[in-house]
């Protein structure tokens, strides 16, 4: 049975609400071992807030228990700051450093074989770059400490499976951060990780970055120059990749049955229609770490943080993927 870790995120947003909250009910039904890697006391003072009847166990990395309604293990890092001063809803230093720690600690027991598999709540960015944090995000931050070179975001929701090109990046950015060995490396990350799906020969569909995917060159040459050149190249590897396709069509392709998960170019055009058809229970997935990692597919909720009214769907759907790809991945080893 898998043992997954699951990090408390940023603890001024909702993460600990929706762990307190997906710890809640035996329709959860984790089919896993969950530790949680956080603040003993700040999940107690979140489950008091929300009357709620939680068992807060502190625990080791060694330690697995599974799963029981309104019982939470933890394991608690070393904090750098006290975070008995945080308060709910705004972006701390002593919040970021905080999550920060229990990202490290999450990925030295699965290092250490003491975990299997990670599932992690959001952080905020400008708390982690208060308190020092040199990466963009989670997915840039776990691929270093992994020592992982190729890496990509999968994000399922909703019927749809789409991968980025590029991440974090501004908009004007994206065509010359985009590049024929680029986009040849995220096919075949896809490739390779869509099979732990189900789906042995993945088909995927690849997008155009530009309107029409280009027309012919009318509305930009990133389609003749760089897209279409990797996808003639995975498919001299033997990969079922076809395109580039308009954007405006292709997820509506894959939700008729055309693919088994889609390449986008940037952020916002694979991101918008995913989560405009999967937002309650979008899943965010790191492609190429050497363990699953899924998370939530929002952020840390600052606006509603503390006022009980964050939805945990997210996050149930995230630690029931992480087990879901945890033990298809182990069946192939």
């Amino acid at each position: 049975m898998i043992r997954l870790a699951i990090t408390m995120g940023d603890p001024a947003g909702i993460g600990p609400e929706i762990i307190i909250k997906a710890f809640q009910g035996e329709e959860a039904g984790f089919a896993c071992l969950p530790t949680v890697i956080g603040s003993c006391d700040i999940l107690r003072k979140t489950a008091e807030a929300l009357n709620l009847p939680v068992q807060i166990r502190t625990v080791d990395a060694g330690g697995a228990y599974h799963f029981t309604s309104g019982v939470i293990s933890v394991i608690e890092p070393e904090f750098e700051y006290d975070l008995r001063g945080i308060f709910a809803g705004a972006p701390q230093k002593e919040c970021g450093s905080a999550a920060k720690s229990c990202i490290d600690l999450a990925v030295r027991s699965i290092q250490e074989g003491q975990l299997d598999a990670l599932c992690t709540a959001p952080i905020s960015k400008e708390a982690m770059k208060a308190a020092g944090f040199g990466f963009p995000g989670h997915t840039e931050y776990l691929a270093d400490l992994s020592g992982t070179d190729d890496f990509a975001m999968l994000l399922c929701g909703g019927g749809l499976r789409v991968a980025l090109a590029t991440i974090h990046t501004a908009l004007s950015s994206v065509p010359g951060l985009l590049s024929v060995e680029g986009i040849l490396a995220k096919l075949r990350l896809l490739h390779k990780f869509i099979p732990l799906f189900g789906a042995e020969k993945p088909r995927l569909g690849v997008c155009g970055v530009n309107p029409h995917a280009g027309e012919g060159g009318m509305f930009g040459n990133e389609e003749a120059e760089k897209i279409t050149p990797a996808i003639t190249k995975a498919r001299m590897e033997g990969i079922d990749a076809s395109g580039p396709f308009p954007a405006d069509t292709i997820f509506y392709r894959m939700l008729k049955g055309d693919f088994d998960a889609i390449l986008a170019m940037y952020h916002d055009q694979g991101l918008g229609p995913l989560k405009t058809v999967g937002f309650r229970d979008g899943v965010n997935i790191t492609m190429g770490l050497p363990f699953i990692r899924t998370s939530v597919d929002h952020g840390t909720g600052f606006d509603i943080a503390g006022k009980g009214i964050a939805d945990p769907a997210s996050l149930i759907a995230a630690i029931k993927l992480a087990v879901f790809l945890g033990e298809n991945q182990l069946k192939r080893k």
